[in-house]
């Protein structure tokens, strides 16, 4: 199978690169290497399979690539279009930055659908994010509930307009799509900017951390490995257009992550709370019961597995980019 996989350096899309090279197929990796966080991180990310033979990177901005016709004209048949390549960042889309995000996140997939539908790929799928459902106003959150949905940050806001241009691309030209619905991602190579990160770099260095609000808040959170197999199996399924919830299936406060992180570590955690942020929501608990039945989802990795492994690279591998 040859698939293209946008966003490939970066924490999700640099391990279904890899898994997918491991499973024999072949991918073309694209990535700009958007300086939202050092460079070298996506780096150390792409030193895992950048020499593989089944592999072939291009550094260019999903833009160029589509308007210049580079290597995508070229291409006989792509099977699958794995689109991971977004801004990251909640907090960061507020104000003068959100241009990067409608650039970045919401332009580069009208783009890049128009490349899946051009070349008639057999499968698109879309990484959207638990930010589409805002505050809402029921637990577990739904799928196909109903209610609408009110996005509480300008990047929950993209990434729901990525997942109606999906809608409109597979209504109009019949393009089968699965638009996943991540929850809070986490495992070795995070990003540096996110919350576990920023937990383990202060418990080891003695540091503050800060706790919006008071640390009540829930989070269903998703190990690496688990979102990897949903993404693969979301790709070889037999489905049309379908949104899926792809998530760890519980919800822990972020007061008890930092008990097992203290307990992962043998030092305390220096919490200072602080104000609640814009964008944070209160609380995010998915209902994968769509994800068992189409994808034979099963998350294996429990918190506490999770954070061992993140904290552990971490120590092993982080610290020595």
């Amino acid at each position: 199978m040859f698939v293209i996989v946008t966003g490939c350096a970066g924490f999700i899309g640099s391990h279904i690169t890899e898994k997918l090279l491991e499973q024999g197929h072949q991918v073309l990796g694209v990535d700009c290497f958007i300086d939202y966080y050092p460079r070298k991180v996506k780096e150390n990310n792409l030193k895992h399979f950048i020499n593989h033979e089944n592999f072939i990177f291009i550094q260019k901005h999903i833009e160029d690539i589509t308007s210049k016709g580079l290597l995508f004209n070229n291409l006989q048949q792509v099977d699958t279009i794995f689109h991971l390549a977004a801004q990251a960042g909640v907090r960061g889309s507020w104000g003068d930055e959100f241009r990067q995000y409608t650039v970045h996140t919401f332009e580069a997939t009208q783009k890049i659908l128009e490349v899946a539908r051009k070349l008639n790929v057999k499968k698109f799928i879309y990484a959207s994010s638990s930010s589409v459902y805002g505050n809402y106003p029921t637990m577990p959150m739904q799928e196909d509930s109903g209610s609408d949905l009110w996005p509480v940050s300008p990047y929950g806001v993209t990434k729901l307009a990525g997942e109606k241009l999906c809608k409109l691309y597979f209504e109009t030209y019949g393009l089968p799509t699965a638009v996943l619905r991540y929850f809070t991602i986490y495992g070795p190579r995070q990003r540096p900017d996110m919350g576990f990160m920023k937990f383990i770099d202060s418990i080891l260095n003695g540091k503050e951390i800060k706790v919006y609000g008071d640390g009540n808040q829930t989070r269903d959170f998703t190990f690496i490995t688990d979102a990897v197999e949903a993404t693969l199996a979301a790709a070889s399924a037999n489905l049309k257009y379908e949104t899926i919830n792809v998530a760890g299936g519980a919800r822990v406060t972020v007061n008890d992550v930092l008990k097992i992180l203290e307990g992962i570590s043998g030092k305390p955690a220096n919490k200072v709370h602080i104000e609640k942020q814009q964008g944070d929501v209160q609380h995010t608990y998915a209902d994968i019961t769509k994800a068992k039945r189409l994808l034979n989802y099963n998350p294996k990795v429990n918190l506490a597995q999770g954070l061992k492994a993140q904290f552990d690279w971490y120590v092993n591998e982080y610290l020595k980019i």
